[in-house]
């Protein structure tokens, strides 16, 4: 375990509170739940979890920054692609859907590009499981753009129909995951319990149901006295399973890391993906400070893509963020900044960069895209696709 940052005392009584809240949860379901209710309580507790309380979590001060907080340039880009799909599906008719907005920075950014393209949504919707989050990305629009927040609706369900683009970023990451082992031939579903001092793992036989057959279904070989441990999310096969269900035309784009099925579960990756995030440092002990910390798992989009097509959806492509950024034309947005203009021009310069180096977040993240009644290419994904990898 590195270093890391000592909470303040107010943070540290809330990180109690939330020990408190599981430890009663690991005594009325009989001392032992999955780590999947571990990994919900911790983050999504209403009032309690890490995405529901009140700390600030993205940025420099929070404990990660995300591709929309390091430069305007990734909003006003996937703007370009949201507007392709916006045309397609009938402009003002069309909506967009974000999933998880964090900040509002993606929304705003979008807006304001969308805006100069003369391809407004008619309604921007944000699914967005907290309050306090929801609140900031209010006032970050009261702040920088008024005129747009009565396009803006938040929504605390799925709406029953939606036409137009559906958008998460770094969502899919922080959807609770069941922790598989195995092990000798037999498969274990690792879960938590309180040993008196502190949360500790226990693992149980899996011999059924839906987590059995999903891993089954993997065909893993683990050399004999070996543990291969790794995460199955049936969380994101549901919410797939959702959105499938919702869309009537348009397109779903969901930007993350992850791997296809051979990558994430190859044999060298035998302790999974599993990590935390706490004030910029990253480790892989999710009982510690819970509540205050992150934690997330890569994405299988091997799976996702699975069930989408199941549910009757279409692959429309798959590629890294870099090739994505550079199709829908995020050198040409630069290139708008006079270079002479050198104190405007080089910062934009550099944020380009952190998004699209392979060294930096280019290729670690992938962008997929589905959709439902569009029968066209889109436009991030005209090169580079790395479909044959799911």
């Amino acid at each position: 375990m590195p270093s890391l940052p000592i909470p303040n005392a107010a943070a540290l009584q809330h990180s109690r509170a939330v020990q408190e809240l599981i430890r009663a949860d690991i005594t009325a379901a009989g001392g032992w739940i999955s780590f999947v209710r571990y990994m919900e309580l911790v983050l999504y507790a209403p009032g309690m979890g890490y995405y529901s309380g009140g700390a600030t979590k993205f940025g420099g001060t929070g404990d990660f920054v995300t591709a929309p907080e390091i430069s305007p340039l990734f909003g006003k880009t996937v703007a370009r692609q949201a507007a392709q799909v916006l045309e397609l599906t009938g402009d003002e008719g069309s909506n967009i859907l974000e999933f998880g907005a964090g900040s509002g920075k993606l929304a705003l950014d979008m807006l304001l590009e969308l805006e100069k393209l003369g391809h407004l949504p008619g309604q921007y919707l944000i699914l967005e499981v907290s309050a306090e989050l929801r609140q900031r990305q209010r006032e970050l629009f009261e702040k920088h753009a008024p005129h747009l927040s009565a396009r803006i609706n938040w929504l605390e369900h799925l709406p029953t129909r939606f036409n137009g683009l559906m958008l998460a970023n770094e969502v899919l990451d922080a959807m609770p995951v069941h922790l598989v082992v195995w092990r000798d031939g037999d498969l274990f579903e690792r879960g938590v319990t309180w040993n008196g001092t502190a949360f500790e793992w226990k693992e149980l036989p899996l011999v059924d149901g839906e987590l059995f057959a999903a891993a089954r279904a993997l065909n893993l070989r683990v050399d004999p006295g070996k543990n291969y441990i790794s995460e199955i999310s049936l969380t994101t096969r549901g919410f797939m399973r959702s959105l499938a269900g919702v869309l009537q035309q348009g397109a779903i784009v969901l930007i993350d890391y992850g791997f296809g099925h051979s990558e994430y579960y190859h044999p060298q990756r035998d302790q999974g993906t599993l990590m935390c995030h706490y004030r910029h440092h990253a480790h892989d002990d999710p009982f510690y400070l819970p509540g205050l910390q992150d934690i997330t798992s890569h994405v299988d989009f091997s799976a996702l893509t699975e069930v989408a097509i199941d549910a009757g959806l279409e692959l429309r492509g798959y590629t890294t963020q870099a090739h994505f950024l550079i199709n829908c034309g995020i050198t040409e947005i630069l290139a708008q900044t006079p270079t002479v203009n050198t104190s405007v021009y080089l910062p934009l310069a550099n944020q380009l960069q952190k998004l699209v180096s392979p060294a930096e977040m280019g290729e670690l993240f992938k962008v997929i895209a589905f959709d439902k009644n569009i029968h066209q290419p889109l436009a991030g994904f005209v090169s580079g696709d790395k479909s044959r990898l799911l």
